[in-house]
């Protein structure tokens, strides 16, 4: 029996070892990019009239169409049929869809949804809705939204959606007192969980806010997430201390290793 008790301690000591998986982190941080994006070419549409182009993800093979008029507002962003090549570097098509229920976009207490229909990014399909409702300004005068995302979405030559919701609360620490885009920075506080394409479920956490400068990078830049998938030991992410680079670190079983972002 001994010897037995012995066996099953190496055996789980070496399953440990052998656990050196970045896939979940690698998920969980497209999840982020793909649904934090979204809601970043909400607000870049709902600035411009039918007719006119993004001016943070410039192109000219899409269309932006923006009824004032209905309640709620609609706005519809169609990138085509094929894949169109923004000036983030990102490939798109398919269309974005957005309900408001202000008279204008960013009124407080306004709700914002968003929605997809054959929409990909860089060959990620995208299903699910954003949920966001302006709360106006914190205590800091800063503008601050509750957002609520319920998302999937489906990694080029993988069969199976992963699940994507999170709870967050998202602020403009940067560039709220002026008209342009370029010195708009944003803040991401909260959790969420999801399930893998292994069927393995996962729940996440924000222990440090997630920075966003999403006109100077493509990617976010600063902040951490715990992500406890089911069965496995707990991961930290590190998107690093401010550099506009598509480097991060997880840290789990006392190792680090490097991943890209997406």
């Amino acid at each position: 029996m001994l010897l037995g008790l012995i066996g099953l301690f190496s055996f789980a000591s070496c399953v440990r070892e052998r656990d050196t998986d970045t896939s979940y982190a690698v998920d969980q941080t497209t999840g982020e990019m793909i649904f934090s994006n979204a809601i970043d070419i909400a607000d870049d549409a709902a600035t411009k009239q039918t007719g006119e182009f993004l001016s943070n993800y410039k192109n000219y093979c899409t269309y932006v169409t923006h009824d004032k008029v209905s309640m709620p507002r609609k706005i519809t962003i169609d990138f085509g049929a094929v894949n169109c090549l923004c000036t983030d570097g990102r490939n798109r098509k398919g269309k974005i869809l957005i309900s408001y229920t202000g008279t204008n976009y960013a009124d407080s207490l306004g709700t914002v949804s968003i929605s997809f229909e054959n929409y990909f990014i860089d060959e990620h399909q995208v299903f699910g809705t954003i949920a966001m409702t302006n709360n106006g300004r914190n205590i800091a005068s800063q503008p601050y939204y509750k957002v609520f995302t319920k998302g999937k979405y489906l990694k080029p030559l993988v069969l199976d959606t992963l699940v994507w919701n999170a709870d967050r609360d998202r602020t403009q620490i940067e560039g709220s007192t002026t008209p342009v885009w370029s010195d708009d920075v944003f803040e991401y506080i909260g959790s969420g969980n999801g399930l893998n394409q292994y069927k393995v479920y996962f729940a996440s956490n924000i222990t440090k806010p997630l920075v966003y400068d999403r006109v100077l990078c493509k990617h976010i830049n600063e902040g951490k997430v715990e992500l406890q998938p089911q069965g496995h030991a707990l991961r930290t992410i590190n998107y690093g201390e401010g550099n506009c680079d598509d480097d991060a670190t997880v840290v789990f079983n006392s190792k680090m290793y490097n991943i890209k972002l997406k």
